[in-house]
């Protein structure tokens, strides 16, 4: 592990880490924010998971949610979206939505990406036993939220494994990735043409087959440009009605896909895991 970058913040610490991924089969690299409180104590961990293009900077850089995780007294760790380097295949054509910076969080099972592209085991065990390894901070105490193919991430990884996460927010996620354009290139793309491997990957699904034990919260803005044809959230409440799922999908008019829409709201949900971390 190497400390690429530390920087004091809100009188806690913003580190940019790099290390060697046994998941992704190269160096990776995360960002952690440790409020000021693991001076004295280990801290709960809020896991940040972002969205297509970007890296483990755009949310450090962007949302501001230092100051809030250190009121509250929460790490906050940003995984990179997808591996790296000159030895890991892109999209053939070239596109933004497939490959490098859109990891999607599965683990793929089709060549040239199932070598390196492991971003679900990345996420769920590595980083985190990693993270628990080399700071203060309570593995037993973690929740996850995220944007867009992020907030799918986190939804996802939380609906299969509702034992490890206290809790699991997402700002416009895409909620039934089997039944959007960008959903329906990832997925076949990484795990071929079987749908039902598909399922275990697309939160609408899982609701349907497996419901879930706690609530779901969604920050959901109204002037954004991909709400209709990729995002979906009347899908994702159907499903939870249907499964009796507690959810709230707090739709903001003007707001659009952003970070000056995920800014505005991340103090209300670094507040909503406080509640469900320290309860």
């Amino acid at each position: 592990m190497k400390i690429l970058e530390e920087v004091r913040c809100f009188d806690g610490r913003q580190l940019r880490v790099e290390h060697q991924s046994k998941s992704c089969h190269c160096d990776m690299v995360f960002s952690i924010f440790l409020p000021p409180q693991v001076e004295q104590e280990t801290v709960p961990v809020v896991w940040w998971l972002s969205g297509l293009t970007c890296n483990d900077q755009n949310f450090v850089t962007k949302a501001g949610a230092q100051r809030v995780a250190a009121e509250l007294g929460m790490a906050v760790v940003a995984p990179d979206t997808s591996p790296r380097g000159e030895q890991v295949p892109d999209d053939p054509d070239g596109g933004w939505d497939f490959g490098k910076g859109a990891g999607f969080y599965v683990d793929a099972t089709q060549a040239p990406y199932d070598k390196r592209y492991h971003m679900y085991t990345y996420v769920l065990r590595e980083l985190p036993a990693l993270v628990a390894a080399e700071f203060p901070v309570d593995p037993q105490r973690q929740s996850i939220m995220g944007h867009s193919m992020g907030g799918h991430g986190a939804l996802t990884l939380a609906l299969n494994h509702p034992e490890l996460y206290r809790s699991v927010s997402a700002f416009a996620p895409i909620c039934a990735p089997m039944q959007c354009p960008w959903g329906q290139k990832a997925l076949p793309g990484y795990l071929g043409k079987d749908q039902s491997l598909w399922r275990n990957h697309d939160a609408v699904a899982l609701i349907e087959d497996k419901g879930f034990n706690k609530p779901i919260l969604v920050e959901q803005g109204l002037a954004d440009n991909f709400l209709t044809p990729q995002l979906k959230p009347e899908l994702l409440e159907s499903a939870c009605r249907d499964a009796e799922v507690k959810l709230t999908v707090n739709r903001r008019e003007g707001y659009d896909h952003s970070y000056y829409f995920i800014a505005t709201f991340i103090g209300d949900h670094l507040r909503y895991h406080y509640q469900a971390l320290n309860g």
